[in-house]
């Protein structure tokens, strides 16, 4: 997965997220993806309205051209038409590893998520 510098000082530095600039929902998605071992940013928790456009801005100021989303909150329908008003597009479903792993396989679990281009 691309590494995100600015996160990476965050992290290092103990540096507060808001004064950083640094959307928390975005950095934790970042940090639980790099952890299950994923090429993309994975949203496994919900995604609140106001970290939508936070999030697109920060994906496309950091080169990222599409994320994940295996969340199943339920409101997650307007989540994705927010995304697709920001200009995002969906476009369809992968599988991404989740920081778990499978007791039985000894394999970190793979779930379904929706694929979204920014």
């Amino acid at each position: 997965m691309k590494e995100i510098k600015a996160f990476e000082e965050a992290k290092a530095t103990g540096a507060n997220f808001k004064e950083s600039g640094i959307n928390s929902t975005m950095y934790w998605a970042y940090e639980r993806s790099k952890e299950a071992g994923n090429d993309t940013i994975d949203f496994s928790e919900v995604i609140w309205d106001y970290d939508i456009e936070p999030i697109v801005k920060a994906c496309r100021a950091y080169g990222i051209d599409h994320i994940t989303i295996s969340s199943t909150f339920s409101g997650l329908i307007a989540t994705l038409a927010e995304f697709e008003k920001q200009g995002c597009r969906i476009d369809g479903l992968t599988k991404v590893k989740t920081s778990f792993t499978d007791w039985q396989t000894g394999e970190k679990q793979i779930l379904p998520a929706i694929l979204v281009s920014i």
